[in-house]
């Protein structure tokens, strides 16, 4: 099938053949068709299936052959967790909607200035991509009106749950017309955002997409077990000194420990940056674009910071603390191992985290192999019950690899990692926050 059969106008398809894309993903062929149809789809896809062509396209299609009235309000919304996949969807927009000279996007999300956002909804805005806290501070100033909403968009959904954001959302949804068409897509349909999806969509059609496994075969997983944290932040160093490395995301669980940990390896010499919500979104940009020019090597990040980082020179993901959730690892190690490249995932176990690990190992059904670095290794624990019987070490698909610890292998430390320089750390051992970061606005 190509996307000629899917029912696009055809200023559509022309921006999707110069795009370079010419057979839909399995999401993209029942939904778009789906959508065109007018029905509400209740959608369940995964990061990097294509889903965001999948409800763009058949919005834009809906659009196209009728102008607003002077003075309308947004005929498309879309609503996404992060600023970064916001941006993400308001291009994605554009891109597809270039030979439509009129259309006019507006990106609303927290961290940019108020002024720059209100100036943009002060003309005609077709299509509103938008985070919920930032939206619903535009509708209550007065700033945006929700009355023309055509299709209502929710990119994300679980995600946007998980973050708190369920209110927000329910008092957005009341704002548009109760005969708008609803697309809702999520990595589950179940629990809360099944709950949530019977109230806001009217005899919505279900599409499941299964996950290719074979998809994920470019990312070894391995796991390191620490004493303390001390010991971490050693074999963190160490791990960031291989030669292999190329540039690292390297996960917190806070956003006081990104800012910490962040500083501590600048000062140990590394080209380190930190990533995380309450930065303002003119250096959280500018983080990114340093990242993708390659003149930062390491990341430190939170879970919410980094959704939608695609960058194809990282190499390892290094999970400094375990997630809390195991829905949040699969993200994470997705961080790596992009554009067709092989990919190394670590997780750093202190002692009151192998219960976070092998909730990891009953998520993904894989047991994460042991490594150790020779001179670094943990001291010997006591039984703590039976793991997850898995495939160990496996790449998701593939053969598993070399590890470090091994004889003229990856186990080698060396000073020639990336953005490394010879000075000592002129920084103690010391933890790096206590506490969860939690999805804040925008």
């Amino acid at each position: 099938m190509t996307f000629q059969n899917l029912g696009l106008a055809a200023e559509l398809l022309k921006a999707i053949e110069q795009t370079g894309y010419t057979t839909p993903t399995p999401v993209q062929m029942q939904a778009i068709p789906a959508a065109i149809a007018g029905a509400d789809l209740l959608v369940s896809s995964h990061t990097g299936s294509g889903k965001t062509a999948a409800f763009t396209l058949p919005s834009l299609h809906k659009i196209i052959d009728r102008r607003p009235a002077p003075g309308a309000g947004p005929r498309v919304l879309v609503l996404t967790p992060t600023r970064e996949l916001a941006q993400q969807v308001e291009k994605a927009v554009q891109t597809y909607g270039k030979a439509l000279r009129w259309l006019n996007t507006a990106c609303l999300v927290g961290g940019a200035p108020m002024f720059a956002q209100v100036k943009q909804l002060q003309r005609q805005c077709d299509v509103v991509v938008a985070t919920p806290g930032r939206l619903l501070d535009h509708l209550n100033r007065r700033k945006i009106k929700l009355s023309d909403v055509e299709v209502l968009i929710l990119d994300e959904a679980d995600r946007m749950l998980d973050m708190g954001f369920a209110e927000d959302i329910d008092a957005i949804v009341a704002a548009t017309p109760a005969k708008r068409q609803t697309l809702l897509f999520s990595a589950t349909l179940d629990g809360v955002v099944g709950s949530m999806a019977a109230r806001m969509t009217r005899n919505p059609q279900r599409i499941e997409i299964e996950v290719a496994k074979e998809n994920r075969g470019q990312i070894e997983q391995r796991l390191m077990f620490a004493d303390d944290m001390g010991h971490k932040s050693r074999l963190l160093e160490a791990l960031l000194g291989t030669d292999d490395l190329q540039q690292a995301v390297v996960f917190t669980a806070t956003k006081k420990s990104a800012d910490e940990l962040s500083l501590s390896l600048q000062e140990k010499g590394f080209a380190a940056a930190a990533l995380h919500g309450d930065m303002h979104q003119t250096q959280r940009n500018r983080t990114l674009d340093r990242l993708r020019q390659g003149r930062i090597g390491v990341l430190v990040a939170t879970d919410v910071a980094a959704r939608g980082i695609d960058v194809a020179g990282i190499s390892h993901v290094i999970n400094f603390d375990p997630p809390r959730q195991a829905e949040d690892y699969v993200h994470r190690i997705g961080r790596t191992g992009r554009a067709g490249r092989d990919g190394i995932a670590i997780t750093l176990s202190g002692p009151r985290e192998t219960g976070l690990i092998r909730a990891i190992e009953r998520f993904t059904g894989d047991r994460l192999a042991v490594h150790t670095i020779p001179g670094m290794e943990p001291s010997p624990r006591k039984p703590a019950g039976p793991r997850p019987a898995g495939n160990g070490g496996r790449r998701f698909g593939s053969g598993g690899g070399g590890g470090y610890g091994r004889p003229g292998g990856e186990g080698r430390r060396s000073g020639g990692g990336f953005g490394r320089d010879s000075q000592p750390s002129g920084r103690g051992e010391r933890g790096y926050g206590d506490r969860r970061e939690r999805g804040s606005r925008g």
